[in-house]
């Protein structure tokens, strides 16, 4: 099952953990896919999109990984 959800900075910031101004900054710098849809000039992102991202990530371990 897929998920068509969309996410704001505030979304991904919440599910990786991170300041809202963190993920503008990595889209700023290329680190973010980019959105799937673009409204009203504020763009989201399929949850999918982000999760394959966080699953993707050079050198970022799942927070499973982390609390072993």
């Amino acid at each position: 099952m897929t998920d068509r959800r969309l996410w704001s900075y505030k979304e991904i910031a919440a599910h990786i953990g991170v300041q809202t101004d963190t993920v503008r900054t990595y889209r700023k710098h290329g680190m973010l896919p980019a959105p799937d849809l673009t409204e009203g000039g504020k763009p989201y992102w399929f949850a999918d999109t982000i999760r394959t991202w966080v699953a993707e990530r050079p050198g970022n371990r799942s927070r499973r990984d982390q609390k072993g």
